[in-house]
C-alpha cells in the first residue's frame, strides 16, 4: 500500500470518505422512507462532517438540502431555515448562478417557512424573488434555439408554477383572495400546458381556484369549475379524487343544494376512510355536521314563515 501522506494515499482516503458518505446519504434516504426521523437525522450528521472534512462541496449542499428538508417535515422551521441558507451559500460560493432553478428552489422553501412564521415582509420578498427572477429567465430562455430550451423552459415553466401556487396558497391565508385568485390562475394556465388537462396536479389546481371563488362568493362560478374537476378525476382516476369530492360537497353546501351535498361527502367519506385519509375523514364528518345545521335553520325559518301566515 502507498507511504502515509502520499498524494496517492491521500487521493484513496479521500475516494473512501465519498463512498461513505453516499452510503450515508441511502441510509438517510432509507430512514426517511421508513418514516424513521431520528435515524435519518444520524446518517446525514455523520455525512456533513465527512463531507466538510474533504472539502466535497457537491456532497455538503445535497446534504444540508437533505438535512433542510428533514427540519421541514419535522416543523422544526428555525432549524429548517439555517440549513437551506446554509446549501445555498456554499451553493452561491461554488459559482451557481443566483437565478438557478436549484437555488431558486431553496428560496421559495425559505419563503413558505417565513410565510409560516407569519414574517410577511420577508414572505412577499422570497414569493417576489421567486416569481420574478423565473419570468426574467423565461424571456431569456426564449432567445434560446428550440431544440436547446425545449426541456430548459419546460422545468423552468413548472417552477414557476410550483412558486405561484404555493404564493396562492399563502395569500389565500392572509386573505388577499383577489391575489390568490390570480396566482392560481396563473399556476392553472402554465400546468395545463406543460402537464395537460387531465395531470392530477392541473385537477387540484382547478380545485383549489374554484375554493378562492366560493370564498368571494362567486358560487356559481366555484362550482361549475371543480364539476368539471371531478368529472375529469373521474374519468382518469383521480389519486385524490375524495379531496375535490370533498371540495365539491362544500360548495354545493354553500349553493344551497344539500342533498347533493350530503351525497357526495357520502362517497367521499367512503373513498377518504379507503385510503386511510384521516384528516379528509375529520373534514367531512364536519361538512356533514354543518349541513345539519344548515337543514335544521332552514326547517326553523320555513316554520316561522308559515307561522306567521297563521297568525
Amino acid at each position: 500500500s502507498p507511504p502515509p501522506h502520499s498524494a496517492e494515499s491521500q487521493k484513496e482516503e479521500a475516494q473512501r470518505k465519498e463512498e461513505e458518505i453516499i452510503l450515508l446519504l441511502k441510509k438517510a434516504k432509507l430512514s426517511v422512507y421508513r418514516d424513521q426521523l431520528d435515524a435519518a437525522s444520524g446518517f446525514l450528521h455523520q455525512a456533513i462532517v465527512l463531507a466538510h472534512q474533504t472539502h466535497n462541496n457537491q456532497a455538503i449542499i445535497y446534504t444540508y438540502s437533505m438535512m433542510a428538508n428533514l427540519a421541514y417535515v419535522q416543523g422544526q422551521l428555525d432549524n429548517a431555515e439555517k440549513l437551506f441558507k446554509a446549501a445555498m451559500s456554499f451553493m452561491l460560493a461554488g459559482g451557481t448562478p443566483q437565478d438557478d432553478n436549484a437555488v431558486i428552489e431553496m428560496s421559495l422553501k425559505l419563503a413558505t417557512i417565513y410565510a409560516e412564521q407569519n414574517r410577511t415582509e420577508l414572505a412577499d420578498h422570497g414569493f417576489r424573488f421567486c416569481t420574478e427572477s423565473l419570468e426574467a429567465k423565461l424571456e431569456k430562455q426564449k432567445e434560446l434555439p428550440a431544440e436547446e430550451h425545449t426541456a430548459l423552459r419546460k422545468e423552468t415553466r413548472l417552477l414557476l408554477g410550483l412558486c405561484l401556487d404555493s404564493r396562492a396558497r399563502y395569500r389565500a391565508s392572509t386573505r388577499h383572495l383577489q391575489q390568490a385568485g390570480l396566482d392560481y390562475q396563473s399556476a392553472l394556465n402554465i400546468c395545463r400546458q406543460e402537464q395537460g388537462d387531465t395531470h392530477p396536479q392541473t385537477l387540484v389546481l382547478m380545485s383549489d381556484l374554484a375554493t378562492i371563488l366560493d370564498l368571494q362568493g362567486r358560487h356559481d362560478d366555484a362550482l361549475a369549475l371543480v364539476q368539471q374537476a371531478v368529472d375529469l378525476s373521474r374519468s382518469v382516476g383521480h389519486p385524490d379524487q375524495h379531496v375535490l369530492l370533498l371540495n365539491l360537497a362544500g360548495i354545493l353546501m354553500h349553493t344551497g343544494r344539500l342533498d347533493d351535498s350530503v351525497r357526495v361527502y357520502k362517497e367521499a367519506l367512503s373513498m377518504a376512510q379507503q385510503v386511510g385519509d384521516e384528516e379528509a375523514v375529520e373534514r367531512i364528518e364536519e361538512g356533514l355536521k354543518e349541513v345539519k345545521t344548515r337543514r335544521s335553520q332552514e326547517k326553523k325559518e320555513d316554520f316561522s314563515t308559515n307561522s306567521s301566515f297563521i297568525l
